[in-house]
């Protein structure tokens, strides 16, 4: 073996900037964190050649004393901790004091920042072998500038993994795009080849808020979003979450923020993941902005050289606040907000854009101003066609009979079971009259009007026209009472009769031995009976048909990855599904005008009847402007 020898600084600095410099955008998350963390109201983030041939990040911050500006450009030389007690609450993005010097060690960087106490400007570069610094005075106004030329210049080996400049700009747009989220308080310009790609003016208020997640995410996240604002047990959480309707293809569009840090954090993404499990479409993902607020002391950022990580001390809690904030916000969706996104989107198109059409609020704000059509008017310049309406009754006697029941609760008949979930004609039947068109309390979706082809039921509202798929929408009202039979009556065991026994690892046996008591709360009794064997002895009623040992080993592996296990309640739900799907009312079945209306109002008072059991949409809108468009009225 050679012996053993000191690696030199400028050595020891490329090994560290493995860790912090992968590409160009990494160098402009650390440049904007350190300007962030100086207290910059303004960044300018300019590029060329997708990065690699110019980095200049300039900021209006506090800045940097001349003494010490060559301390910047040393490891583990910092002004943001100081003791290990400022270690463990950490408020700052950066803390470690190594960016500046892992770049320098792979680039041509020059530094010049000005403080407000001093007269002039001072310059610092990096030359040499050994690194040292040279200062010069150089004009500057209060704050910092930072250049980083020829990224990679000195490691050709790290240069060559580098894709081509279109790429390399497209993951530096969106580091800044997430520096941006993170930080309404703050204005961003980013530059590519003297072409302005970003311009944000800080962001003070909500709609301004509002406005950038819009510039950022797209208008059309913003009017499918809803808004979350939840605090409780030292937590807060606020931000938006898409509805399930506006899902994605890929995880492209999540961003989650722990104390104004972006992260990436596998407890975070399960408990979203949990909150949408019902109402997403095969393997779609959901779209959200959050932002979680949190004691410094009570979750470690010192867990991954690029701060992409985090650990609470608490992940269970966090968890647990996370997922039933956004399953409470999810479940308290109703038609009418489904409505508001589909009017804004509608109203976006036709302004393409102008002033006025922005947002959710802005758009229903035009829509409640509109005077409330009547749907048997005659058109503008157009004669009757004859046909007049049922005689219009008082809008509370519609709803008086509207409120019958016309399935029996699931609760009675002894439990929940398939044929209880079942809807007969009679059942169906409700005695009422047309519903009053043209109201002016109307509800969210309408009046049904007539049923297109045995499977969808139309209605019309002020709005325009809403096409309901009846199995779907049936399908989630079913699924939901059978859910809420299902909790009134409790989970209930049943023994087996030949004891399961499975082979597994020691740590999964001893899992299950420490756990026990968690597991029966599931339905579940297992015994450790070795010391790598478990005995199955009691399994949920429900799920008595289900495959025993893959639903056990599947808790075991949720319990090690997330320390608790929704497993048990996601199989039984999905058995709750198949049931309803199964129970509910089919194709070519035949409603009454009375029938398609009470299944539209028990959509409106159902969770999440924007989607079937399967992800499925049940419904949709087509706007009064949207049909005027396809007919080309009022041109």
């Amino acid at each position: 073996m050679p012996s053993i020898r000191l690696l030199t600084p400028r050595l020891a600095n490329q090994i560290a900037a493995g860790e912090v410099v992968e590409r160009p955008a990494s160098v402009v998350k650390e440049l904007v964190e350190n300007a962030l963390d100086a207290g910059a109201r303004r960044v300018d983030i300019e590029i060329e050649q997708g990065g690699v041939k110019l980095i200049r990040v300039r900021d209006d911050g506090g800045g940097i004393d001349e003494a010490d500006l060559p301390l910047a450009l040393s490891r583990h030389a910092t002004s943001k901790i100081e003791n290990l007690d400022d270690l463990e609450a950490v408020a700052s993005l950066g803390f470690r004091g190594e960016a500046l010097a892992s770049i320098s060690s792979v680039s041509r960087l020059a530094l010049t920042s000005r403080t407000e106490s001093q007269e002039a400007a001072s310059r610092v570069e990096v030359e040499g072998r050994d690194m040292d610094a040279s200062i010069s005075p150089a004009a500057h106004p209060v704050g910092t500038t930072v250049e980083v030329r020829d990224l990679f210049f000195n490691t050709p080996a790290r240069r060559k993994f580098l894709r081509t400049e279109k790429t390399e700009f497209n993951h530096v747009d969106e580091c800044v795009r997430r520096q941006a989220l993170s930080r309404f308080d703050t204005g961003f310009t980013l530059r590519h080849n003297q072409r302005v790609v970003q311009s944000l003016r800080p962001a003070e208020t909500p709609l301004d808020r509002e406005r950038r997640v819009g510039s950022l995410c797209g208008q059309q996240f913003i009017d499918n979003a809803v808004v979350i604002d939840a605090e409780a047990t030292g937590l807060k959480l606020w931000g938006w979450v898409a509805l399930p309707t506006f899902s994605r293809s890929q995880a492209d569009l999540q961003y989650f923020f722990v104390n104004g840090r972006v992260i990436r954090d596998r407890l975070v993404a399960h408990a979203v993941r949990q909150a949408y499990r019902d109402v997403l479409y095969n393997n779609r993902h959901p779209a959200f902005v959050l932002y979680l607020e949190v004691d410094p002391g009570n979750v470690d950022v010192n867990v991954h050289p690029t701060k992409h990580e985090v650990r609470f001390r608490d992940g269970r809690l966090v968890h647990d606040f996370i997922f039933r904030t956004l399953h409470k916000a999810l479940a308290d969706v109703r038609p009418d907000d489904h409505l508001r996104g589909a009017i804004a989107q509608s109203h976006g198109r036709e302004s393409d854009g102008a002033a006025g059409g922005y947002g959710t609020q802005a758009a229903m704000a035009n829509l409640n101003h509109q005077p409330s059509p009547d749907p048997f008017a005659a058109s503008p310049g157009q004669q009757s066609s004859g046909f007049s309406g049922t005689q219009r009754q008082p809008q509370h006697e519609w709803q008086a009979r509207d409120q019958m029941a016309f399935y029996h609760s699931l609760s009675q008949g002894g439990g929940v079971n398939e044929q209880s979930a079942m809807v007969e004609t009679s059942e169906l039947a409700v005695a009422s009259p047309t519903p009053p068109q043209g109201s002016g309390d109307e509800p969210p979706l309408g009046y049904a009007i007539a049923q297109l082809h045995g499977i969808y039921i139309l209605a019309q509202s002020r709005q325009g026209m809403i096409v309901v798929d009846m199995h779907a929408a049936h399908e989630r009202i079913t699924y939901e009472r059978m859910k809420r039979a299902l909790e009134a009556q409790d989970l209930k065991s049943q023994p087996l009769l030949v004891p399961v026994s499975l082979a597994v690892s020691q740590k999964e046996a001893a899992l299950a031995e420490t756990h026990g008591e968690e597991l029966l709360l599931l339905g579940l009794r297992v015994e450790r009976i070795g010391p790598e064997t478990l005995a199955v002895r009691q399994v949920p009623a429900l799920l008595r048909g289900a495959d025993t040992e893959q639903l056990v080993r599947d808790v075991l592996s949720d319990l090690i990855e997330n320390g608790e296990s929704d497993r048990v309640e996601a199989v039984t739900h999905e058995l709750l599904g198949t049931m309803a799907c199964h129970g509910s009312v089919r194709a070519n079945r035949q409603l009454t005008i009375p029938e398609m209306n009470t299944l539209l109002r028990d959509m409106e008072a159902t969770e999440r009847s924007g989607q079937c059991n399967h992800g499925r949409p049940t419904w949709t809108v087509v706007t009064l402007s949207e049909l005027d468009k396809l007919f080309l009225r009022g041109r």
